[in-house]
């Protein structure tokens, strides 16, 4: 360890000293983390003096340590701890106990599908794009995701009176296989799975985020340090969408965004949806590419996420979410109606589009997202806060920070017909769904479009690099997203010489 003498000097002659001794030699580490250093400056007893100002730099007592900090090596870095991060992981272990792995995660814990709700779907095409999946493929890798998570299904019933009634509509149910943990039972299932790889000798480092990676020397760069690989992984899931993009475009790699689901959230009483007493999560697929997606009962909440756009705002995009049994039931229903859009020239930005839209629900909602009743939008007024819960509606909204008012305003208009239409029949197949109380959140907005360029079928980008998970576009969905991550172990455990069977 070296020190700096204590004396006057200038931030910004403290910041290029140490830059210019981490390219010298990049296992040097100074305490600056603005080039991705820890950082602590401190003076000789007591607080900083009030800083002075010379030739507009502003320059204070300092005392400043640098350390020498060998790189670490790993067989494989992974940056995620979600589904297709955590399933890379178990099935490389699986068939390569020895490999040394690391788990970069820039979340105190495991976030996304596990986390919120914990819904998983197990039979295909549910959550695979068909355009990488066929039937087979998935279906021989869900019975090592089974092997796994260990699902406890739930059972499906009367499921013909309802699917008659869709087909006299053209409308599609489907039957799948589910196992739904709530977002109480998805945290413990998180434990339990980071526990296992743990003992396994998987290092997890949480609080910790990818900043680059250098391709040539094979280093992946995070906030804290440098680690070199053989391997690296990345599947920061959805919203992970903009860092995958500037991390392809640093990459070279080419990929297509011009996809997005955009749609609402509806909540209603479960007497008013009663199909959910005997199908969990019914799926839906009407016509115009609307269907219904994450379907919560009992215990059912809806919440708002949080983003930043491209420009620095803030939007936006309402979810749902629901607890296990041993939660209080409150007796509402939430799921979403979503439409794909496929934006063709000379838009090419599907994340653009849905930004454009959730900053503009935010400027009609002062800020929020907005909320309106059925029985408000089909006599065609805005709902008002005043009104938002009188007597003629039967429960008040979970989600209360909403702004009343007209949805008919942010969303456009062929979008809002499609649903509208999609909400009409379904209100035909399970009547209620159109009561005057059930509340149409907006906007609900699903960036799945992040479509690399892969060199083969195992997803891979660069040679030794994987985009794997909803975010990269190889699945939609916690079990998809787990098949990922085998997909892309399977071609690194064929480089070190193993060739595992499903």
């Amino acid at each position: 360890m070296f020190c700096l003498p204590e004396e006057y000097i200038t931030l910004l002659h403290i910041g290029h000293l140490l830059l210019y001794l981490h390219t010298r030699c990049p296992c040097i580490v100074g305490f600056v983390n603005s080039l991705d250093f820890s950082y602590a400056a401190e003076s000789k007893g007591g607080p900083l003096p009030k800083a002075r100002v010379v030739d507009n730099l502003p320059i204070a007592p300092f005392r400043f340590s640098c350390y020498h900090r060998p790189m670490k090596h790993y067989d494989v870095v992974i940056v995620g701890s979600g589904p297709a991060g955590l399933g890379a992981a178990f099935f490389l272990l699986k068939h390569a106990p020895e490999m040394k792995i690391l788990i970069l995660e820039k979340e105190s814990i495991s976030t996304g599908g596990l986390r919120n709700d914990c819904k998983m779907n197990f039979t295909y095409p549910i959550g695979f794009p068909e355009d990488l999946w066929d039937r087979e493929t998935a279906e021989a890798h869900l019975a090592e995701v089974e092997a796994v998570l260990r699902p406890q299904c739930m059972p499906v019933a009367n499921i013909e009176t309802y699917r008659k009634r869709a087909e006299k509509l053209g409308v599609v149910l489907l039957e799948i296989r589910q196992a739904h943990l709530g977002t109480d039972g998805g945290i413990k299932l998180i434990k339990r799975l980071v526990a296992e790889l743990t003992d396994r000798g998987v290092e997890f480092s949480f609080g910790e985020e990818m900043v680059d990676v250098d391709p040539e020397r094979k280093v992946v760069i995070t906030d804290r340090g440098q680690y070199s690989y053989d391997h690296l992984i990345v599947a920061p899931g959805r919203k992970g969408f903009r860092f995958l993009q500037e991390l392809m475009d640093r990459l070279g790699v080419a990929y297509v965004d011009h996809v997005v689901d955009i749609g609402l959230r509806l909540e209603m009483k479960e007497e008013h949806y009663p199909i959910v007493r005997d199908y969990y999560d019914p799926k839906f697929l009407f016509p115009d590419k609307v269907r219904t997606f994450c379907t919560n009962s009992r215990r059912a909440y809806v919440v708002q996420e949080r983003y930043t756009a491209r420009d620095g705002s803030t939007y936006y995009s309402v979810n749902g979410h629901a607890y296990s049994r041993a939660a209080r039931e409150n007796g509402l229903v939430n799921f979403a109606l979503l439409r794909t859009i496929t934006l063709t020239e000379p838009l090419a930005s599907g994340q653009l589009y849905a930004e454009m839209l959730g900053q503009q629900a935010v400027l009609l909602g002062g800020g929020r997202p907005l909320m309106q009743r059925v029985g408000d939008f089909r006599l065609g007024k805005r709902s008002r806060p005043e009104t938002f819960n009188e007597d003629l509606y039967d429960f008040p909204p979970t989600l209360p920070t909403c702004t009343p008012g007209d949805i008919s305003l942010a969303m456009p208009a062929k979008i809002l017909r499609s649903i509208w239409r999609a909400m009409k029949m379904l209100d035909t197949i399970c009547p209620g769904v159109l009561h005057p109380s059930t509340i149409m959140y907006y906007p609900e907005i699903k960036l799945y479009a992040n479509r690399p360029t892969f060199m083969d079928d195992y997803f891979q980008v660069r040679a030794g690099i994987y985009l794997i998970g909803d975010g990269a576009g190889t699945s939609r969905g916690i079990t998809a997203a787990w098949a990922s991550g085998i997909r892309a172990a399977r071609s690194i455990l064929a480089a070190t010489g193993r060739t595992p069977t499903l």
